[in-house]
């Protein structure tokens, strides 16, 4: 079996990557993957150092909004993981154009390059942030999408473009919608390793607002094990809610951060609040739980630990991007 992972070398794509060659996952075992990432800041070659020996593995430096070089990456898949997207919030505040044509045009230029070569199944994955804030309870897969950033605005343009093809073409597309996901090699923009990283050089974190925004934490390994739950079993057209099952304030969440640290209430810098900041996230994730078998085997307290542990062990890492 030959599998595509779209942005293979970010944060998610490379975990998915290195488990696969691993043979973590038994749907996928012995499977070849392509790496097709356009290495940008956040994708990194280096994500991909514990396999990239392995002859399993193939890397293409290609965009996804380049529909030559897609078609030629895509000629031979069995099965696209489809993880590339621009994904920071603050980013696309600043400047959303990246965001809709990488996220929307990208996704349509691999759903058709997929159709055209008849690609077996197409796994897009996706954001809870596409169904916007919930004040109370937790949105399941039928709830409307109401997103209220522009980057969750692109991913809502691209779920919807993934399930048209399905329901238009009949392409073999799933779609999965994840909490905030958290774990080694992520991108020190995101407020875990940002805020372990200015712990660990002695510096505040900036914490937005009052610090009671909500989040659901997903460990990346979890998320990577219900992606290829979706891949072996989910049910073509079908939308799969992917949750931690940790819901955690802002604040909390920071506190957290010291204690495992060392650190004093002291290195907290309260700072202006995001435009448009959705208060609260919550899925529900029983759908992949009972039709898939689902369930977050991480505990928080423990990934959390080990995820700070990492970022204090590869210092070189996160020294070389760190703004």
């Amino acid at each position: 079996m030959q599998v595509v992972v779209t942005g293979g070398a970010g944060f998610i794509g490379s975990h998915l990557v290195r488990t696969v060659l691993a043979d973590r996952h038994p749907s996928l075992a012995g499977a070849e993957v392509v790496v097709l990432d356009a290495f940008t800041y956040a994708g990194r070659i280096e994500n991909l150092a514990p396999v990239r020996d392995s002859p399993r593995l193939r890397i293409e430096h290609a965009d996804i909004r380049d529909p030559a070089r897609v078609r030629e990456v895509l000629t031979g898949a069995d099965l696209v993981l489809h993880l590339a997207a621009e994904t920071h919030v603050d980013r696309s505040i600043a400047g959303a154009a990246d965001f809709v044509t990488t996220n929307v045009v990208g996704t349509q230029v691999l759903l058709q390059a997929a159709l055209d070569l008849g690609v077996g199944r197409f796994v897009h994955v996706s954001t809870d942030e596409v169904y916007g804030s919930i004040d109370d309870g937790s949105w399941p897969e039928t709830d409307p999408l109401l997103p209220n950033s522009p980057y969750a605005a692109a991913k809502a343009g691209s779920d919807l473009l993934a399930r048209s093809y399905h329901r238009t073409h009949g392409l073999d597309v799933v779609l999965t919608r994840c909490s905030n996901n958290y774990g080694p090699y992520q991108f020190p923009e995101k407020v875990i390793p940002r805020f372990v990283s200015n712990l660990l050089d002695g510096r505040p974190v900036p914490l937005y607002g009052d610090g009671a925004n909500v989040r659901d934490w997903l460990h990346v390994d979890d998320h990577c094990r219900g992606i290829v739950l979706a891949a072996a079993k989910g049910r073509a057209g079908e939308i799969y809610n992917i949750g931690g099952g940790t819901e955690l304030s802002n604040i909390d969440l920071t506190f957290r951060l010291l204690a495992e640290v060392g650190a004093g209430e002291d290195m907290i810098e309260r700072v202006a609040d995001r435009k448009g900041h959705d208060r609260r996230y919550s899925v529900d994730w029983s759908k992949i739980r009972d039709e898939l078998g689902y369930t977050p085997q991480v505990p928080f307290d423990e990934g959390l630990a080990a995820t700070v542990a990492w970022y204090r062990d590869n210092r070189d890492w996160w020294e070389a991007v760190r703004r």
